[in-house]
């Protein structure tokens, strides 16, 4: 028994190292491909947004949650359940604004930056800005409008990687005329 749990963590933990690896990859491929660090960035986001958007689809059903009433409530299933269940890792919700709009998530590991160091010529590439895409990619499925960037990031420096939220607007649905 213990022999199959310690298989089914080496095909998980070498499952992690594949995907970073690769995701690695495209990352370089990126940088080769176009002109500026800047560019590459946008990339990332409109790869990660086109991914959020099919992948809520996925999480909906996998994680049986329902609907979250408040922006604090949706911080928390994305903290708690999406991160968990797609990264295996749990970022801290902190830094809440006054106004309740906005958050930090912080991430005390970041599994896309495992076996990573930027060149010194890639100074303004934000390298896991795929995150930011996927969540604004996401929450705008489920009707939420919202900013997603980069605070801090282990790979610059800091000591942990933040990524900063702020709540736009509740995106109305809009039928066709005719149908309610």
């Amino acid at each position: 028994m213990s022999r199959q749990a310690s298989r089914a963590s080496e095909s998980k933990k070498m499952n992690s190292e594949l995907f970073t690896l690769t995701y690695g990859a495209l990352v370089t491929q990126l940088c080769k491909d176009y002109e500026n660090d800047e560019e590459v960035n946008k990339q990332l986001d409109k790869m990660g947004y086109n991914i959020g958007v099919r992948l809520i689809e996925d999480f909906l059903a996998r994680s049986s949650v329902g609907r979250c009433h408040d922006f604090r409530e949706t911080a928390d299933v994305i903290a708690k359940v999406a991160f968990k269940m797609y990264l295996g890792i749990t970022p801290s919700v902190t830094n809440w604004s006054p106004a309740g709009d906005e958050f930090s998530l912080i991430l005390e590991s970041n599994p896309l930056v495992d076996f990573v160091e930027l060149p010194d010529n890639h100074s303004g590439l934000v390298y896991s800005n795929l995150l930011c895409g996927v969540l604004r990619g996401a929450l705008e499925m489920v009707q939420m409008a919202v900013d997603v960037k980069f605070a801090q990031d282990t790979l610059r420096g800091d000591n942990v990687t933040e990524i900063r939220m702020k709540f736009i607007k509740r995106i109305e649905e809009n039928l066709p005329a005719g149908e309610e």
